[in-house]
């Protein structure tokens, strides 16, 4: 039994290998853990997708593919302390998460620990769309005070919190603002955003999660949400 299941495991590692994948955030409140229609794929990769070529009602929370359909176990929330911090881990596949079946492949980076280059030096595997750390654009989570993600719209999902220099490590953590108010009945709905810059496409991604803001008394509303503006090379513009 040993050998066979260490033999599942040695296969189990070639598949996601073979999968030059992308990322996603894995959290036990996310939409498309476990895949579609009653599934439990402890070698999921189906929300890593990258969002390209798609209209905006497809792309909008991995609708093409079906992942808004899919939403946590009931009461399994991503829980966002206020003025605190949440983790999450940014992997290519399920298998390299503490949500997959054997920890020994959870490492520093969300995929192979060798790393691999593309000859313009650029890391091809897992995909992290950088040559580096300090070259990654970041990583955002935005939330809806909607506990129906059919109800969520581009301007009541608002970025709360930006993690810059990611996704570069597995285990990432963001911020909380003290005062983001508690969520309705039923929780929130959240989403976590990349747009590499450079090394590669520049494909977009988005996934959604169930959510819910811990320890809030707040009283404050969020803001409409409007369109971000690129600023790095002109600050006024932020």
């Amino acid at each position: 039994m040993l050998l066979k299941a260490q033999l599942v495991s040695v296969l189990l590692y070639a598949l996601v290998l073979a999968a030059n994948a992308h990322m996603a955030a894995w959290s036990r409140g996310m939409y498309c853990m476990k895949g579609r229609g009653g599934e439990n794929n402890m070698n999921n990769n189906l929300p890593v997708n990258p969002l390209v070529d798609l209209t905006q009602k497809d792309w909008w929370f991995q609708h093409y593919q079906g992942c808004d359909k899919e939403p946590p176990p009931a009461g399994d929330y991503l829980e966002l302390p206020a003025g605190g911090s949440f983790t999450v881990e940014i992997a290519t596949n399920r298998a390299f998460t503490t949500f997959g079946h054997n920890r020994n492949f959870n490492g520093y980076f969300g995929g192979p620990q060798e790393l691999e280059y593309t000859p313009w030096g650029c890391v091809s595997d897992p995909n992290l769309h950088t040559p580096n750390q300090d070259s990654a654009p970041g990583t955002v989570f935005a939330i809806s005070y909607q506990n129906s993600i059919d109800k969520v719209t581009p301007e009541n999902l608002v970025v709360f919190t930006v993690r810059y220099k990611t996704p570069w490590q597995r285990v990432t953590s963001y911020d909380v603002p003290k005062d983001l108010p508690p969520c309705p009945p039923g929780g929130c709905t959240c989403a976590w955003g990349w747009i590499p810059m450079g090394c590669g496409q520049p494909n977009m991604y988005m996934q959604g999660h169930k959510c819910i803001v811990t320890g809030s008394t707040s009283t404050k509303k969020l803001a409409v949400a409007k369109p971000p503006v690129y600023c790095e090379n002109d600050r006024s513009k932020c």
